[in-house]
């Protein structure tokens, strides 16, 4: 018999699934988190569960907050279950199911007066995000902020009244200085190079269209920590919702389904504290760009790498497009010759240990991770996890036959049918600009690369121009598999 998840039900599905050690009155609200999506309630969310169960800073609670209609869903779902949630850890060998709690309320759009008062609170001492890697207004091509997009010229129109996540960051910074009150933390959770630099370039890029000075301050006195976060979790649907319903006997609106794996790495500079995260295996350390660049370039790069051959071949898993040995090889041919010699030294870490890491991750059926998940928005994903590596490469004067290929996959995903002729739906910001782009690419081969926001100086590059028109050419003429196998064997030139 299955019961609805409450706080009420906590004893009875404490039988099946880990339920809270604390008690929600005994927390109070110390972050306020942006993006209430999967990934948080399967990272940050756990480390602050796990926290609280060892009775530590029961006073860093999380506030949720959103300003899309998605966010609005996720409060909608949550609240009918007191903002509990049923995490499920899938791993080969293992699952298991945790009821977590230290979330205690969200605040959506349109009451975004709520959320300024709440980011004003004093109470508040860190704000998180997640609002995934196209969600900072930055452009591709160069990575600096994009003071254009329609959504930053209309906060800087109207400062006192923001729309956007970084708007109503400045408008808290702003109330908290004009009340006495020292700044919070601006913590990114995000998979960006330099996520805290990045973030901290949008908000002050920003703050200054409207209050240079205010710009100013906030760079002098915000802190703004750059992370590192690891988690495969895959999308919510009818899926996950039934194996929690079947298996664990929990009726979860909105359960989250991820490996057993989970990392993370950060700056510790928190002014005005922050929980005792190492007591959970959170690492900190003074300097993450190495963890971050590995983990971007290898875990990342592997998946979107892994994605455009898999979606042209039909695949639809992640643990199926690993039991293809075509797929499989290109992805460790790709890493160990090209991406991971360029991959700088990282502390008390082997990166072939770590890509076969990686390898095990991916090839684990039980969390059901998906191609299209992987396929989605890359055109904020290849200029982050893909392109860097391929622009490394040239700098030293080093081939890039298998990089080219990865953006060669992109470019004949995007004309919209797999090798068998079937449509592939797109879940992408740019998709109409991309999939015209691409369709001009069977006349003119090149036309992809005049994409100059996502491929920058990489795509006028001479060798990357060719090995890309080759592998396009390849791609067409003989099928995605061939040219797999072709690559693999020292063939595709």
């Amino acid at each position: 018999m299955t019961c609805k998840l409450s706080l009420a039900s906590l004893p009875e599905i404490a039988t099946k699934a880990a339920v809270p050690a604390y008690r929600r009155d005994q927390l109070t609200p110390g972050i306020l988190h942006f993006g209430v999506g999967n990934f948080h309630r399967a990272h940050q969310a756990i480390y602050l569960h796990e926290l609280f169960n060892l009775g530590r800073d029961l006073d860093f609670a999380i506030v949720g907050a959103g300003v899309m209609p998605s966010d609005r869903l996720m409060k909608e779902k949550l609240a009918a279950q007191e903002y509990l949630t049923t995490v499920v850890e899938q791993d080969n060998n293992r699952s298991a199911a945790t009821v977590t709690g230290p979330m205690i309320d969200i605040l959506t759009a349109p009451d975004y007066d709520k959320i300024i008062a709440a980011l004003a609170d004093p109470a508040i001492r860190i704000v998180s995000m997640t609002i995934t890697e196209g969600g900072y207004f930055i452009d591709p091509a160069t990575g600096a902020f994009d003071p254009k997009h329609p959504a930053m010229v209309a906060d800087a129109a109207d400062p006192a009244h923001p729309k956007s996540v970084f708007g109503l960051i400045i408008a808290g910074l702003k109330a908290r200085r004009a009340a006495g009150l020292p700044p919070f933390t601006v913590m990114c959770c995000d998979n960006i190079p330099g996520n805290g630099e990045v973030t901290e370039a949008t908000v002050t890029g920003l703050a200054k269209l409207s209050d240079p000075d205010f710009a100013h301050w906030i760079h002098e006195n915000v802190a703004f920590p750059n992370s590192m976060v690891d988690r495969i979790t895959p999308a919510t649907g009818e899926r996950e919702i039934s194996i929690t319903r079947d298996t664990y006997a929990i009726e979860d609106n909105w359960p989250v389904f991820c490996e057993e794996f989970k990392q993370w790495v950060m700056e510790d500079k928190f002014p005005l504290g922050r929980p005792a995260l190492e007591e959970v295996g959170v690492t900190f350390v003074a300097d993450v760009a190495p963890y971050e660049l590995m983990k971007l370039r290898i875990l990342n790069g592997g998946h979107a790498a892994i994605a455009y051959p898999a979606a042209l071949m039909d695949i639809h898993f992640v643990h199926e497009a690993m039991e293809n040995p075509l797929v499989k090889g290109f992805l460790e041919k790709l890493e160990r010759d090209e991406i991971i010699p360029i991959v700088p030294p990282v502390p008390n870490t082997d990166l072939n240990d770590y890509f076969q890491l990686i390898d095990r991750r991916f090839s684990n059926p039980k969390i059901g991770d998906t191609i299209p998940r992987l396929a989605q928005d890359g055109s904020n994903r290849q200029p982050k996890f893909i392109l860097p590596s391929t622009a490394d490469r040239l700098a030293k004067g080093l081939d890039v036959v298998g990089l080219a290929l990865v953006s060669a996959l992109w470019c004949r995903y995007f004309e919209g049918q797999s090798d068998s002729g079937k449509p592939i739906t797109f879940n992408d910001p740019n998709a109409e600009r991309l999939h015209a782009t691409a369709l001009r690419s069977k006349q003119e081969p090149l036309a992809f690369l005049e994409l100059s926001d996502i491929f920058g100086s990489v795509g006028t590059d001479p060798l990357f121009r060719q090995r890309f028109a080759t592998a396009l050419n390849s791609l067409r003429s003989v099928g995605t598999a061939e040219t797999l196998k072709r690559y693999q064997e020292g063939q595709l030139r």
